[in-house]
C-alpha cells in the first residue's frame, strides 16, 4: 500500500524571534506512514531578522519541499493553502501613564460624543416635553427622568458590548467582537497576498 501523509496547515502559528520552523509548528500531520513524528520535526524555514513581524508560507511550496526531500512518500494538503507565521516581540513593560493617559482621551471623547449627539437631537426638550405630557406641569429639568435615562444609557452600552471587565454575560459575540473577527480575516488575507512567501530556492 503506498505511504502518504495528508498535511493540514494552521490558519495561523506564533514563534518566537529567530525560531527554526519545523513542520509541527504549522501543520496537522496523519497518515499510514510508522515514523509519522519524525516528520513532524522536519525543518521548514529559518525566521530571519528580514522577516520582520510575519511571514507567510505557501502550502504548495511546503508540498514541493516535502516531495524533493521523501520522493517515495506521498503528500496530500488539505485545509487552508497558507499559513501566517506571526513573529513575538519582546515584551515590554506597560507605561502606566500612558495608559492613563489614553483612558482618559477614550473617556473624555466618549463623552463629548454623547453630549453632541443630544444636542443635536434635542434630547432636553424632548424630555421636558415628555414630562408635561405625563405631569402635566412644565418644568426646566425634569430630573426623574434624566437621571433614570442617564443610568439606562450606561447600562444599555455594557449590555451592547456584552462585557463589563472582563466577566462575559453570554456567549454570543458582540458587534464590536464581530467587526473586530472581521477585521482580522481581512488583515490576514492581505498579509497571505502581500508579505514574504518562501521561494523555492529555500533549501
Amino acid at each position: 500500500m503506498e505511504e502518504k501523509i495528508y498535511v493540514r496547515l494552521k490558519k495561523k502559528t506564533e514563534v518566537d524571534h529567530n525560531h527554526l520552523l519545523i513542520l509541527e509548528d504549522i501543520s496537522y500531520l496523519t497518515g499510514n506512514v510508522t515514523n509519522l513524528n519524525q516528520f513532524s520535526k522536519i525543518p521548514i524555514y529559518q525566521i530571519t531578522d528580514s522577516d520582520k513581524n510575519v511571514s507567510v508560507i505557501d502550502g504548495f511550496v511546503l508540498i514541493d519541499k516535502l516531495i524533493k526531500g521523501f520522493p517515495h512518500i506521498s503528500f496530500e494538503l488539505i485545509g487552508p493553502n497558507q499559513v501566517i507565521v506571526e513573529i513575538k516581540k519582546e515584551n515590554k513593560k506597560h507605561n502606566i501613564i500612558l495608559i492613563t493617559f489614553i483612558w482618559i482621551l477614550l473617556c473624555v471623547g466618549s463623552a463629548m460624543a454623547i453630549m453632541n449627539f443630544h444636542y443635536d437631537v434635542s434630547m432636553q426638550e424632548v424630555q421636558k416635553s415628555l414630562a408635561y405630557i405625563l405631569t402635566s406641569e412644565e418644568v426646566d429639568k425634569p430630573l426623574w427622568i434624566q437621571i433614570p435615562y442617564s443610568i439606562g444609557l450606561g447600562l444599555g452600552m455594557i449590555l451592547f458590548f456584552n462585557h463589563i471587565f472582563k466577566k462575559r454575560f453570554n456567549e454570543e459575540p458582540s458587534p464590536l467582537e464581530v467587526e473586530m473577527f472581521n477585521y482580522q480575516q481581512d488583515l490576514d488575507n492581505y498579509l497571505i497576498f502581500h508579505e514574504n512567501i518562501i521561494k523555492r530556492n529555500d533549501d
